[in-house]
């Protein structure tokens, strides 16, 4: 079946002496892997349009019962040129890329490609001071556009009340809140009152964005890390997203 749909080049990987291998995050048919035959001949009909992160329309001949499908043309419709100039910007972006090519749900869901996209653009028009924590909440929206949103409001194990002010017990293993009864008996961290504010804040779109300095922003990119890594990644590497936590605040 021919098909031709919106879409994200999430990774590219060399394939003989002439061919790539390319990860694509599509509107329609969900995450695809498909062969891009002669892209590195000089002369190929794909030119330099397969660069990471890329958007634009995918032409492929899927096959149901194929993991590997046929990329015959990709138009390139934008290269965002901006996120590859900044390390901190690069860095969330793949990680994003990433988690969107390891996880995403196997039925497609335009909504879900749709934020992608438009994170990319928003992230790459970013300025330098904010950068950290929309970094942070683009990646916190994505895990929830996945269904794994962190629960804050009671306890997750119980349904019990948490505490409305002051620290709280946040378990990247049990996926959120702990009320005080579940914090003595399970393993948690204690989250201060003003990291529980920018958590809410982060996690909620539309709120104004916290100001981390750059410890805080660190310990938020951790804290990340390890729910995406436990209930995601349950234990597998996840270069990008190791990389992304090291980093410290991106530049203009």
């Amino acid at each position: 079946m021919l098909v031709t749909t919106p879409a994200i080049i999430l990774s590219t990987l060399r394939y003989s002496e002439s061919s790539k291998i390319v990860r694509l995050a599509t509107r329609e048919h969900g995450v695809q892997s498909a062969i891009a035959k002669g892209a590195l001949r000089p002369r190929s009909r794909f030119g330099a349009s397969l660069q990471l992160l890329s958007e634009g329309t995918a032409h492929m001949i899927i096959l149901q019962r194929r993991e590997l499908q046929l990329l015959t043309a990709f138009d390139v419709g934008l290269v965002h040129v901006g996120l590859a100039a900044d390390l901190g910007r690069y860095s969330a972006a793949t990680a994003m890329a990433e988690v969107m090519l390891r996880f995403a749900p196997p039925d497609p869901d335009p909504g879900v490609f749709d934020f992608l996209a438009s994170a990319l653009g928003v992230l790459e028009e970013a300025t330098g001071t904010e950068l950290d924590a929309l970094g942070i909440r683009l990646l916190w929206l994505l895990v929830s556009a996945f269904g794994f949103a962190p629960a804050l409001d009671a306890c997750v194990l119980d349904g019990n009340p948490v505490r409305e002010s002051g620290e709280f017990a946040f378990s990247t293993h049990d996926g959120g809140a702990l009320c005080a009864a579940c914090a003595t008996r399970f393993t948690s961290v204690r989250l201060p009152e003003q990291a529980r504010r920018d958590l809410g804040a982060l996690l909620d779109p539309g709120s104004p964005l916290p100001m981390l300095d750059m410890a805080h922003a660190a310990a938020h990119r951790r804290l990340l890390a390890r729910f995406i890594t436990h209930h995601l990644g349950e234990g597998s590497a996840l270069p990008a997203l190791a990389f992304w936590e090291q980093q410290g605040r991106g530049t203009d």
